[in-house]
């Protein structure tokens, strides 16, 4: 039997599992469908957009993020709008599906798992995660253009489908990273420039608090020799005093190191995120602190969950509808952590205004959400939404208003951002070819300290 959260249990706690065949979930469409709400195509459309030149324990960001939007067209004429990640692995995935779900209602999230399981071969995949799940992150780009076809049918907005927002407005982190000034090709620094010290790191979270008066900060590390790093934590604590801080080494720290540094740390940050790798390791910190450990890559999929809540790995659980399966699958997760007692917050990749529109409806709608969402979008310039990008107000979003996700597509900036795909070349983040950029002699490793 596969390893279920069950398993974490006491065996004198499950009396018995109830064990049956499983259900036909290839079955036909219900009779009573309806069809302004059957699918009649689906289309993904492969983007580009600029990114700077920030940093992380895999290396450096390229001059280009690469992305997908996700559109699904109902026979009733409405289209729903999805955005997910711009490497083969998804796109071949989205593609390989498309026709099988045609016909399919966008309330059927059970008939598209089961559709995309039997359409596209399972293999694990993913950028600076552990065992992501390509099955996994298929799903979750169609399942968000479901349900805002769904919403957009019925005048519904995401939210309320999903039972309901219990926040108006939704609290993100300011999101730092070190940084080069510029990438290799630029002839001048950009609008951020260099940022490599304590002092440089203050002043980008100056800036962020001026963009949109952000509460918690993050700062990605797993780059400087982590007494550097904390360095650069201490600053951000004499400049911001009542900040709630983090940091994610992104594995980048060995056991011995973050042993090290934890006197340093307690009483410093509100959580520590994925210092060490695997779950293994990460249990061995946690068993030795009373700061809360959180990851976004060691439990990323439905059969982590398990073992990390037996070894007592993490405290904190950041989702991401992007690779969980969805908004549905992402509201079992949020379920999860509120019967074992874990945080809750939100990781965020390079993204535009469809994804940040769809993490602003699920934190709304998800009653333990207990810390700040993370996101990359003030990093960002561009967007393929009308009406311009989103603005960030009291360190958060109010939930978009209009029915679905509240966004609509622009044509001529998805066809620009398309033209950005064809033309810049690449077809998978590579940070560690992007860093020997600056760094000659730069290779990849984790742990690196």
């Amino acid at each position: 039997m596969p390893e279920s959260i069950l398993s974490v249990l006491p065996s004198a706690t499950v009396a018995r599992r109830v064990m049956g065949s499983a259900p036909d979930l290839r079955r036909a469409p219900l009779s009573n469908t309806s069809p302004k709400t059957r699918i009649a195509d689906i289309r993904i459309t492969p983007i580009a957009f600029y990114d700077p030149p920030l940093l992380n324990n895999a290396g450096c960001h390229q001059p280009f993020a690469l992305r997908s939007v996700i559109e699904v067209e109902t026979e009733g004429g409405v289209i729903g709008l999805g955005e997910s990640y711009g490497n083969r692995g998804v796109i071949d995935g989205v593609e390989a599906v498309a026709t099988a779900l045609r016909g399919l209602d966008v309330t059927d999230i059970h008939g598209l798992a089961a559709r995309v399981k039997a359409s596209v071969p399972e293999q694990v995949e993913g950028y600076n995660t552990g065992a992501g799940s390509r099955n996994l992150r298929v799903c979750g780009a169609i399942e968000v253009a479901m349900w805002d076809a769904l919403g957009k049918t019925t005048g519904h907005r995401v939210c309320d489908l999903l039972g309901g927002h219990v926040r108006a407005h939704v609290p993100f982190s300011a999101y730092l990273f070190y940084k080069f000034g510029q990438h290799p090709h630029e002839g001048a620094p950009d609008a951020w420039g260099e940022v490599l010290t304590p002092e440089q790191l203050v002043a980008e979270a100056h800036r962020f608090r001026e963009l949109g008066g952000f509460e918690a900060i993050k700062l990605k590390g797993g780059i400087l020799p982590p007494e550097d790093e904390i360095a650069g934590l201490e600053a951000l604590r004499a400049a911001f005093p009542d900040a709630p801080l983090r940091i994610d080494p992104n594995g980048g720290w060995t056991v011995e190191t973050t042993l090290k540094l934890l006197p340093r740390l307690e009483g410093l940050i509100e959580y520590l995120e994925d210092p060490c790798v695997g779950i293994e390791a990460n249990a061995q910190v946690q068993a030795k602190t009373h700061i809360p450990l959180a990851t976004n890559m060691y439990v990323v999929q439905p059969a982590h969950v398990a073992p990390a809540i037996r070894q007592h790995a993490f405290r904190v659980i950041l989702s991401d509808h992007h690779y969980w399966g969805g908004l549905q699958a992402s509201r079992t997760l949020a379920a999860t952590c509120a019967i074992w007692g874990l945080g809750l917050s939100m990781h965020s990749n390079s993204h535009l205004g469809i994804s940040l529109a769809a993490m602003t409806h699920l934190a709304a709608a998800t009653p333990n959400l207990t810390y700040d969402c993370d996101t990359h979008y003030p990093w960002q310039t561009d967007d393929v939404i009308e009406g311009g990008r989103f603005t960030f107000q009291g360190g958060g979003l109010t939930v978009p208003e209009g029915p679905g996700l509240g966004v609509t597509l622009d044509r001529a900036a998805l066809a620009r951002l398309h033209q950005n795909y064809l033309d810049c070349g690449y077809t998978a983040r590579d940070d560690e070819t992007e860093m020997r950029k600056h760094w000659t002699d730069w290779t990849f490793q984790r742990p690196r300290f």
